[in-house]
């Protein structure tokens, strides 16, 4: 930072009001005298959450920038917070030499870590039913957010976290890291400037999950507080397929494939590849109009999440969107001169993701390769550039500019995830509005727009003023 920019941590304390009424100037130290890794430029970041996830990738793609500084990790289960004490630690231990550099602190519930005043912002790497809650708690206590997609598990709870947002300003990043990927750039914007013509099809490949075995009750581990575990979800016995591994934090947890915690892959995968998708077809903050889709869904066992399926969304703007498992996992435009079809590639964001390599090996390709060099012109549409989403989210706190995957655009994506489950569930064509975001003339589908919340947890506990809600 420049000796003429303040950083975050120094306006929040300084740039106050006074006790008679008076503004405080700001003390500012110049960067020359205490370094550009000086602690008064660090953002203190508390991560929430330590699994899979979180080991694996939002903390190493985050603490490799000098500028975060993770001082403390929350997670429900308390074996999982000292081992992410530990692997913090260590992990700057290594990298500056010093075993005291930080000591982490550890909490059983992320709303004490959230009153934590020295905490700039937080990560959020939860189970996909603990997204939503902590993310509104966050934004109502002045922290910046990086938020583990999906964004939420209903509409209603989805707008009242972008509302909240937008409202009280602080800086959101959904992680859907496609964005940061250049290739999911350079496939939107060939797109969105009319290099296939005009764009009429989209068919995008998502696989479902396997169904699974019968899982016996057992002892609640003593390490884990299951009760809030659960959360805002309806009681349910505790078995350690439903939740976690005790003796593992690479393995694929099983409330992945528990609707009760999440939708399956639908929300699972389906928000990167609904957002990426959105971003070439210029739908990034409306949605489909209508929307229709078949599932199988397992008749036994713990996991009850869909298998394979397919989904018709249509558009305003005269695009129809096809979601199956039969198709490439990726995303294909289909235009009246040609198509895109852009993916990860090989790419695995763990070692048990369900990526089929040999489906979604080459991530750009076209009907023409002359398409995929053709150069985007000055005048032409320029689409948001990032090299990294994690470092974006930190560039964006620091000057308190727009993050590539802000609320409101993660939200839309994600509503195109939980209408299509509502469709999968209902087995019938639903007319969707994007405006009112409720389905016209369904009363039994708009029900499955929020759900019940058990009592003391949930985001209706919530004490939130009405302008905030609306």
């Amino acid at each position: 930072m420049t000796t003429n920019q303040l950083t975050r941590r120094t306006f929040l304390k300084t740039g106050t009001l006074a006790a008679g009424g008076a503004i405080l100037a700001p003390t500012i130290i110049p960067s020359s005298v205490l370094g550009k890794n000086a602690p008064s430029n660090k953002i203190n970041i508390g991560q929430i959450g330590f699994g899979r996830i979180a080991m694996s990738h939002d903390l190493p793609d985050t603490l490799r920038y000098d500028v975060a500084r993770v001082i403390a990790v929350a997670d429900v289960d308390s074996n999982r917070a000292v081992i992410g004490k530990k692997y913090i630690e260590d992990y700057y231990a290594k990298k500056t030499g010093s075993a005291n550099y930080v000591d982490v602190k550890t909490y059983g519930d992320y709303r004490d870590l959230l009153l934590n005043k020295d905490i700039d912002a937080v990560i959020i790497s939860t189970p996909d039913h603990w997204h939503a809650q902590p993310a509104i708690e966050a934004a109502l206590a002045g922290k910046d957010i990086y938020l583990q997609k999906p964004t939420s598990l209903t509409i209603e709870e989805g707008r009242l976290l972008s509302n909240i947002v937008q409202k009280r300003g602080v800086i959101f990043q959904v992680g859907t890291q496609q964005r940061s990927w250049k290739q999911f750039r350079i496939a939107a914007e060939l797109v969105r400037n009319g290099r296939i013509g005009k764009v009429h099809t989209v068919k995008i490949g998502l696989p479902g999950d396997p169904s699974g075995p019968e899982a016996p009750p057992m002892a609640v581990p003593q390490n884990l507080n299951y009760d809030m575990w659960l959360g805002s979800t309806p009681e349910a016995y505790y078995t350690e397929m439903r939740v976690h591994p005790q003796n593992s934090m690479s393995d694929r947890p099983g409330w992945l494939r528990c609707e009760q915690f999440g939708a399956g892959m639908i929300t699972g995968w389906g928000q990167h590849h609904f957002d990426a998708a959105a971003w070439g077809m210029d739908t990034e903050l409306t949605g489909p109009v209508a929307i229709e889709a078949v599932a199988q869904f397992p008749k036994s066992g713990l996991w009850d999440v869909h298998g394979d399926f397919m989904a018709k969304a249509e558009y305003a703007n005269g695009i129809t969107m096809f979601t199956s498992g039969g198709y490439p996992n990726g995303i294909r435009y289909e235009g009246t001169d040609g198509w895109i079809f852009v993916s990860r590639g090989d790419y695995n964001a763990t070692a048990s993701d369900p990526v089929s390599k040999e489906k979604s090996s080459r991530a750009l390709d076209a009907s023409d390769p002359k398409i995929l060099t053709s150069v985007i012109g000055e005048n032409e549409i320029h689409l948001y550039q990032s090299d990294d989403q994690h470092g974006n989210w930190l560039d964006c706190i620091q000057s308190r500019k727009e993050p590539i995957s802000p609320v409101e655009m993660g939200h839309r994506a994600c509503s195109v995830c939980l209408v299509t489950h509502i469709a999968m569930k209902l087995s019938r064509k639903l007319e969707w509005d994007p405006a009112t975001e409720r389905f016209k003339g369904d009363d039994e589908a708009n029900a499955m727009l929020s759900r019940p919340q058990r009592a003391h947890y949930g985001t209706r506990s919530l004490k939130i003023s009405c302008d905030e809600k609306n």
